[in-house]
């Protein structure tokens, strides 16, 4: 049957030498239904973002279009606004059944760190296709702070996993009959609709906006900087905010929603008809997301969103993106948010962990 593969899977896929790793893989890569990815030692700076393309390889690309390298043996700043490539720690010997998917790790995502998987012979970030070999480089931008990286970091991850596995409407609208996924209505249409929230109980902030002109954030610093150094908070009345164009906003889903542990999910972009902006990119939730959550069941989506061309006007309740729904192949032997580092379990409105609690 199709499906994303479990932890427990993974585990023997790096023992088949199907997953390798300089050094060997770490036990906490492993997620309920992916992988951490980790940075390697360099990081070129190119003159643009590019896809390898087909029967091209990634290095013989970056012949073309580096700058210059950067060491990251003992930490180094990747600036605001550059184009970065670094040969992750991970490579792939692939079964020709077995295909991958990589994204942004929730943390990578709410810092407005554009970071995107590709491979030698690529044409699309992130897609990895079934019976890949070779290695992998992340392609880093930060869009709104400047970081400072070291090697092993894992920036990004990737999702493995057999034929088509998403849930059709109508088997989503089974699931949510049999399970409620979201604590309310359920619009469903090519997968389950996510809608803001900016009629926040007890409270006028409904987001943060990114501060243009912040300092360098260290990676590796949890719980570490003042929130208003590098945010400005977003106060409304009236369930309106107007998105300037080319701001950053961290702002969080009206729903509070539930991930089975046989199912995994993925945010995907809502039409481009909706409204000039993007909402998430970081789109992995694993299997166990808002299950039996504090609080009761589910988790708000916190929502990563840019807007592009022109202000638009965001009202309270107003469908932003969708969740599409995977059948895992198996239960994985963890859930997130169950004895694993899960720092968004239980969440509402939330910065990512490197900033103090507000």
């Amino acid at each position: 049957m199709p499906g994303v593969i479990p932890n427990q899977q993974l585990e023997q896929m790096i023992a088949k030498g199907e997953i390798t790793a300089t050094p060997a893989v770490d036990a906490a890569q492993i997620q309920p239904a992916s992988l951490d990815l980790r940075l390697g030692t360099v990081a070129y700076r190119v003159r643009a973002s590019f896809l390898a393309g087909h029967g091209a390889k990634v290095a013989e690309r970056l012949e073309e279009f580096e700058m210059h390298r950067v060491d990251l043996t003992d930490g180094a700043v990747l600036e605001k606004g550059a184009v970065y490539v670094v040969p992750l720690m991970e490579s792939l010997a692939l079964p020709e059944d077995i295909s991958a998917v990589a994204n942004a790790k929730s943390s990578t995502g709410r810092l407005d760190l554009l970071t995107r998987t590709i491979t030698d012979g690529g044409t699309e970030f992130d897609r990895i296709g079934a019976g890949y070999h070779g290695p992998l480089y992340a392609e880093i931008c930060p869009r709104s702070f400047s970081v400072l990286v070291r090697p092993g970091m894992r920036l990004n991850q990737i999702r493995f996993g057999t034929g088509d596995a998403g849930l059709s409407d109508e088997a989503l609208r089974a699931l949510h009959a049999e399970v409620p996924l979201v604590d309310g209505e359920a619009v469903i249409d090519e997968g389950l609709g996510f809608s803001v929230d900016l009629k926040l109980a007890g409270t006028t902030l409904v987001g943060y906006r990114a501060k243009p002109h912040t300092g360098v954030i260290d990676l590796d610093k949890i719980g570490h900087y003042d929130p208003a150094e590098y945010w400005e908070e977003v106060h409304t009345s009236n369930g309106q905010i107007i998105l300037d164009p080319g701001a950053f906003y961290i702002l969080v889903s009206r729903e509070a929603v539930t991930i089975p542990p046989q199912y995994a999910a993925e945010m995907a972009p809502y039409l481009a008809m909706v409204g000039e902006f993007r909402v998430h990119y970081a789109g992995f939730f694993d299997p166990g997301f808002g299950h039996d959550a504090a609080g009761g069941a589910g988790s708000r989506g916190v929502l990563e969103v840019r807007c592009h061309e022109a202000p638009f006007v965001l009202e309270h309740g107003q469908v932003v993106g969708r969740l599409v729904y995977e059948h895992m192949i198996d239960a994985p032997t963890q859930l997130y948010g169950a004895g694993i580092a899960s720092n968004y379990q239980g969440q509402g409105l939330k910065l990512s962990k490197h900033f103090k609690a507000p």
